[in-house]
């Protein structure tokens, strides 16, 4: 799952609103407050992250699974031919090879299908992700109302080249995205 591709155009966002806010009153900038995340630590310590990337993990394995099976049919109707084609007729030889053909076609297809630019593991990928993104999102926009930040960066992202540890909120972040795991499931 890349689950950080949508959370650092967001921080890149913040940080440019935070330029801009630096860039009209250079004087003022003092008085603005910052915070940051870890979105990496966050990926790893909140549970439902985790469990979106299990899920797709299994999708995967499974779509593997099945190419692997496609791929094993080909290579032994390509067997059979190269095999039986010298004791064959023409057209049963013919038979063969179309069918042949027709699986090798199936099996790129399916690949195309599976992990083409568009295919089914970018979209789900793009799917899971995002909703994982979109929950992060509101917590951190939760916790840095209650902690009073103005801009909140992402040091994952390599934006951060330095920061007082007072500023992390990443504990406060993953401790509010598992409340409202825990209070949603009871």
């Amino acid at each position: 799952m890349r689950a950080r591709g949508g959370l650092r155009a967001g921080v890149l966002a913040a940080m440019l609103a935070a330029g801009a806010l630096w860039g009209v009153a250079p004087a003022s900038a003092a008085d603005h407050r910052l915070g940051y995340i870890d979105s990496s630590r966050i990926f790893q310590e909140y549970a439902d992250a985790k469990d979106a990337q299990q899920r797709f993990d299994r999708l995967v394995q499974g779509w593997r699974d099945e190419a692997s099976e496609k791929e094993k049919a080909v290579a032994a109707l390509r067997q059979e031919v190269r095999d039986q084609s010298p004791i064959l007729s023409a057209m049963k030889r013919q038979e063969k090879e179309t069918a042949l053909q027709r699986a090798v076609n199936e099996y790129e297809a399916f690949i195309q299908d599976v992990w083409g630019t568009s295919g089914r593991a970018s979209q789900e990928n793009d799917r899971a992700t995002s909703e994982i993104v979109q929950v992060i999102r509101v917590a951190v926009e939760k916790v840095a109302g209650t902690k009073g930040f103005e801009v909140v960066l992402d040091a994952s992202s390599g934006f951060l080249v330095y920061a007082d540890k007072s500023l992390d909120i990443t504990t406060d972040v993953i401790a509010e995205l598992n409340a409202k795991k825990t209070a949603g499931s009871q």
